[in-house]
């Protein structure tokens, strides 16, 4: 990849290199699409640089998300207040914004993204041609995963509903932390209709989902 061609060129030029990663260098990329072509590089970094943990043993994003407001209702104006808040602290690199996340060939609009965490609007996520590969895929990427302006459920939106229950579904399996900002608290958020009965699993999973046991889980990508 590119970036190997890059440190290949400036280590042989005895350029010093100062670099920061929330990963430890073999863990870099894993599970990536083609990482064997990424291989090079890690080795690269093993090889012309000193590996220095600085974390202190402290999980700064478990803090954020400990201190994070999980569930916000709601749709007021401290809504985006606190899941701008919430993504800052979980963003460890630059974020893009107003961009699109390409997932199984086709463009999902992301409001923000950096590394593994991504903050979309309901819409972009439970409307249109989504389907639960799309939520597979998205549960394996990303490690933190905001929703924004869910409103409430039911009859007259149950393809909404379904793929909102759906997309759950695929984050609880795969222990995507999720914060989410809705019209209606989590008791009240699908007002009845013929997915009544699915949607009492979506509800008692989201309220697992803001558990210490469930935000100490790793991700399983």
């Amino acid at each position: 990849m590119i970036l190997a061609t890059l440190m290949d060129g400036l280590f042989s030029r005895g350029v010093t290199l100062v670099c920061t990663s929330n990963i430890v260098p073999d863990g870099l990329y894993k599970d990536g699409l083609q990482r064997q072509r990424f291989l090079p590089a890690i080795e690269l970094v093993k090889k012309y640089t000193d590996v220095v943990n600085v974390d202190g043993g402290v999980d700064y994003r478990l803090r954020t998300l400990e201190q994070a407001e999980l569930y916000h209702s709601p749709l007021d104006k401290d809504a985006d207040i606190s899941l701008r808040k919430s993504f800052d602290g979980l963003a460890v690199e630059c974020a893009a914004h107003d961009a699109n996340i390409e997932i199984n060939g086709r463009n999902i609009p992301a409001l923000a993204h950096a590394d593994d965490v991504v903050w979309f609007d309901f819409k972009a996520v439970c409307d249109g041609p989504r389907s639960q590969n799309d939520y597979i895929e998205l549960a394996r990427q990303f490690h933190a995963i905001i929703v924004s302006n869910v409103p409430v459920l039911g009859t007259k939106n149950d393809d909404q509903a379904r793929r909102f229950i759906n997309m759950i579904d695929e984050f609880y399996d795969r222990n995507v932390k999720v914060i989410i900002s809705a019209e209606a608290p989590i008791t009240e958020l699908y007002s009845g209709g013929r997915l009544s009965f699915e949607f009492e699993r979506t509800e008692s999973r989201l309220l697992e989902m803001q558990s210490q046991e469930y935000l100490e889980a790793p991700h399983k990508p």
